[in-house]
């Protein structure tokens, strides 16, 4: 069980992390982490939010994934850096995942998240190559414009 200082409980909070935070998805899971703000003060414990909708399955087996995630998410709390926060969004597939997959999906989650940007692991397809040179034609402002005759027409 995660001590109340640890848990996110208010709207504003969860919605500052999820519009504001770096993403980072699983089968059964995803995490959105949001830094600490250079005014945090250090004191401010890690504070972390669950979501568990009802796509997961009923009562009952919501409670029982949201129980299960924030057991999991107590020696972890010791990763994340102070007055940083941390949203563990559940997914269907968490109602029948094994313990040890929500785990190690919830290690890689979060690592990925908390993962400098531009250091991903994987190669991306179009990184690292040159672009070619623009072409003037070819411009932003030219695609906007109205073909020339004998191009296509536009309605009126």
């Amino acid at each position: 069980m995660l001590s109340p200082r640890n848990r996110m409980r208010h709207s504003a909070e969860f919605g500052s992390v999820m519009r504001s935070g770096r993403r980072s998805s699983r089968d059964a899971l995803g995490v959105v982490y949001l830094a600490p703000r250079s005014t945090a003060v250090d004191a401010d414990p890690p504070r972390v939010g669950f979501v568990v909708s009802k796509a997961v399955g009923g009562a009952v087996v919501r409670k029982r994934v949201q129980r299960r995630l924030r057991h999991l998410m107590r020696p972890r709390l010791a990763v994340l850096p102070n007055g940083s926060l941390l949203v563990v969004r559940a997914r269907p597939s968490a109602a029948d995942a094994r313990y040890e997959e929500l785990a190690a999906q919830l290690d890689s989650a979060i690592a990925a998240a908390m993962r400098p940007r531009g250091t991903s692991s994987r190669r991306r397809p179009g990184r690292g190559r040159p672009r070619p040179p623009a072409d003037p034609a070819r411009s932003e402002a030219a695609g906007n414009r109205r073909p020339d005759e004998g191009g296509e027409r536009w309605g009126r």
